[in-house]
């Protein structure tokens, strides 16, 4: 069926509400719009679906969200009986129809038969993760679109680990969705009759204060706060998101006597009134909080996007200028301050582990291997973290210390298996006050590891490419690379070429080795003949954009950067972006 025809069903569908078929009568003379929502159906990925909300098979909306929800409950049921009782745990974030989402969503397993339980309030991604494990839940939903802008939402499916679904589970998931017509096929039935059938279950605040205690357990040097708690300062926003709860409790736990809150994005509003984007990576978002803080002395700000999982911080300089860190740079950090924290305990792990993404900074492995610790390398996307940690939960071949994203993504402790916003601004906030009793800025720790281990230097960059001509743009992009890969960048050769969809390692005289270790990804990697600077081609697999990662390492900031922004423009150059 041709998009034109799916669209004429959508508006004659007695299953379709009107407000729906207003939306779609509205658009009935744009004839690319009505291709770019009606050429394909939301893709749903090993991490689920996500989209620009509003009618059509490639929008998310209340008929997309159901028909996943049948393959969900196709997914939980193919496992047993055991697995229905057993259940799954909803959880949904401050996003335009988030709420609506999950209630469908909870509509859909409970008339499958599948035992649910909804948060009756909005709650975080690692309090979801955390849930699935503390109720013994088969599998898990989370309606968000983590930091996408206002019109984007998502569904994520996680399994009874508390990770988002591995590749073979979600391939299950993909194909019952696939064999379902969006409308005939898909059943449901109210909330109270849910309810009455005892298949409904709303989660008590019970959860919230169990997850709040087992992340408290993560404090490396509870007594710097004690400490400083009188003149430390620092200023929190969760960007109308779901952190503002348990960041709030968990601030206040920990005994910080002077934290501040902006009010101003202290709001569950999908809108996200006051940012352009509520991306913690964007320092726009920050303006209303440095302002702030310039006028109370404060000593870091820290903010969270409206699902809680990533974190970004602003702190201040030498010179008193407040300055946003990368994600890079707060996980540098963190593996420093929790590595030298254990060691000065005797409680570092001889099998510790950190665990980072392919396109993270290589300065965690420097700092890890100064420790004796092990680092390890995994594809992009915190599933493979979590992966990684359940394995070692079964095998006890290592101890988990962190895991860490460039992308503003961290966890310590192993009571999920998702990026934790909750934990990460725990150890960040007590980190600063640890610091500040040694004397020392966050900014001033984070020179002192340069200091000690090089000045390594790290860029990403996105090239947006929108609709069904951008994602033709982007495929042949990274076929034309696979192609004619570059041969010279920013006048040094490439001296490694890695294929992590083929498998294969080349060098210069045309020797192919294979990759082990990692699972089939479209990612290219180019290795310079510095042997110091890389770059890393890859689409992104949430949005519609390109990303390309650059870093390397040298011995000042000023050389580092000159590197970046000269491979940059190169690349720029080659691949036509």
């Amino acid at each position: 069926m041709g998009y034109k025809e799916t669209y004429n069903r959508w508006l004659t569908s007695d299953v379709v509400d009107d407000d729906t078929k207003a939306e779609l009568k509205s658009i009935e003379n744009n004839e690319k719009e009505i291709e770019e929502r009606f050429y394909r159906e939301l893709e749903f990925g090993t991490a689920g679906m996500r989209g620009i909300i509003g009618a059509g098979t490639n929008r998310i909306n209340i008929y997309n969200v159901r028909r996943a929800s049948q393959g969900v409950a196709k997914y939980v049921l193919s496992n047993g009986e055991d697995a229905a009782k057993a259940g799954v745990l909803i959880g949904y974030d401050t996003r335009n129809f988030s709420r609506t989402f999950a209630e469908e969503t909870a509509k859909v397993l409970t008339c499958a038969g599948v035992k649910t339980y909804l948060f009756p309030i909005v709650h975080s991604v690692p309090e979801v993760s955390f849930g699935i494990r503390e109720l013994g839940c088969s599998a898990g939903v989370m309606i968000t679109a983590s930091h996408n802008p206002k019109e984007y939402n998502g569904y994520k499916v996680y399994g009874p680990d508390g990770g988002q679904l591995p590749p073979d589970a979600a391939d299950v998931v993909v194909a019952a969705i696939d064999s379902y017509d969006i409308f005939d096929d898909v059943k449901f039935i109210s909330l109270d009759e849910a309810k009455e059938k005892g298949l409904l279950e709303i989660v008590s605040s019970d959860l919230d204060e169990k997850f709040l205690d087992v992340v408290q357990t993560q404090q490396q040097n509870p007594e710097a706060v004690a400490e400083v708690a009188d003149t430390f300062k620092l200023i929190y926003t969760p960007f109308h998101g779901t952190g503002s709860r348990p960041i709030k409790a968990i601030l206040n736990r920990m005994g910080f006597k002077n934290v501040l809150v902006v009010k101003e994005q202290d709001t569950e509003d999908g809108n996200f009134p006051t940012v352009k984007s509520p991306n913690p990576e964007d320092k726009e978002g920050f303006e209303i909080a440095i302002k702030m803080a310039k006028e109370n002395d404060v000593d870091v700000i820290i903010g969270t996007d409206p699902d809680c999982d990533r974190v970004g911080i602003v702190v201040r300089d030498a010179d008193g200028i407040y300055r946003t860190l990368t994600g890079n740079q707060t996980g540098a950090l963190l593996v420093e301050y929790i590595l030298s924290s254990k060691k000065a305990k005797g409680t570092l792990p001889e099998n510790g582990v950190v665990i980072k993404t392919i396109v993270t900074t290589e300065l965690a492995a420097a700092i890890a291997h100064s420790y004796g610790i092990e680092i390890m390398n995994v594809l992009t996307g915190f599933k493979y973290i979590g992966e990684k940690m359940t394995e070692f939960a079964k095998t006890g071949d290592h101890t988990y210390l962190i895991g860490f994203e460039e992308s503003y993504g961290y966890l310590v402790g192993t009571h999920a298996r998702d990026k934790d916003g909750v934990v990460a601004t725990m150890l960040i906030a007590e980190m600063a006050a640890y610091y500040k009793t040694k004397g020392k800025s966050l900014y001033e720790a984070l020179m002192d590891i340069y200091k000690k281990y090089g000045y390594y230097s790290e860029k990403t960059v996105s090239f947006v490419m929108p609709g069904k001509d951008g994602m033709e743009k982007m495929s042949q992009l990274l076929t034309d690379l696979r192609q004619t890969p570059p041969t010279k960048v920013a006048g040094m050769d490439v001296v490694l070429y890695t294929d992590y969809q083929s498998q294969t390692i080349k060098d210069t005289k045309g020797n192919v080795s294979p990759l082990k270790g990692l699972p089939k990804s479209n990612v290219l990697k180019y290795n310079l003949s510095d042997e110091k600077t890389y770059f890393i081609v890859r689409p992104s697999g949430t949005e519609p954009k390109i990303k390309l990662y650059l870093g390397t390492f040298a011995e000042s900031f000023e050389t580092a950067e000159k590197t970046i922004e000269k491979v940059l423009e190169d690349c720029k150059k080659q691949l036509g972006l």
